[in-house]
């Protein structure tokens, strides 16, 4: 026989982990919109993925926020098309690999940047997320420049077109994860 402790202990359990399951669910659908919403570049589209990854790990925490972003880079690997041009491992293998896979550090740094206060005020949610994004472009501009040959090219084609919208990216996700905050404290 159980313990009422023990009763009261489970469904806790239970009920956070099927928040948390929700809440993966929940992200991996915004992501997948997300990628849909694209400006055609050549060899990596511009899309709104990383102000949701961004917006993600400052809401969700680290934990919580790199596993929806596993979560997702795991259905694209499997095939199903949450990607902004399809899925499959022949997807990652690509020139965009790089910058899907960097999405999880992202989203981790943006969360361990929550958690030590940084959406508490909104200049310092906007500077979490900018250095949160650089781990996209780290891992993605690595990537680019070992699948285009040189780094210059990788810059010129995978960084230096993106700045102005990830500037504008950046500072939407600072907000929405200083304003869910804000919200959170008050309910």
């Amino acid at each position: 026989m159980r313990s009422s402790s023990m009763t009261v202990i489970g469904g806790w359990v239970g009920r956070q982990t099927g928040r948390a399951l929700l809440c993966v669910f929940a992200g991996t659908i915004l992501l997948a919109l997300s990628a849909r919403v694209e400006i055609p570049f050549w060899p990596v589209p511009f899309t709104m993925q990383t102000f949701v990854v961004l917006a993600l790990g400052l809401v969700y925490g680290p934990m919580l926020g790199a596993a929806t972003v596993l979560t997702y880079l795991g259905q694209g690997l499997l095939g199903l098309p949450v990607f902004a041009a399809g899925g499959g491992p022949a997807y990652l293998a690509g020139p965009t690999g790089g910058y899907l896979i960097g999405m999880v550090p992202a989203a981790w740094i943006a969360g361990q940047l929550a958690l030590r206060g940084w959406v508490r005020h909104p200049v310092s949610a906007v500077l979490a997320a900018g250095l949160a994004n650089a781990a996209v472009y780290v891992v993605g501009v690595g990537w680019l420049a070992a699948w285009m040959g040189s780094l210059e090219q990788a810059i010129a084609a995978g960084l230096l077109p993106f700045l102005p919208g990830a500037a504008m990216k950046i500072a939407g996700a600072g907000l929405v994860g200083w304003a869910m905050t804000r919200l959170a404290r008050r309910g």
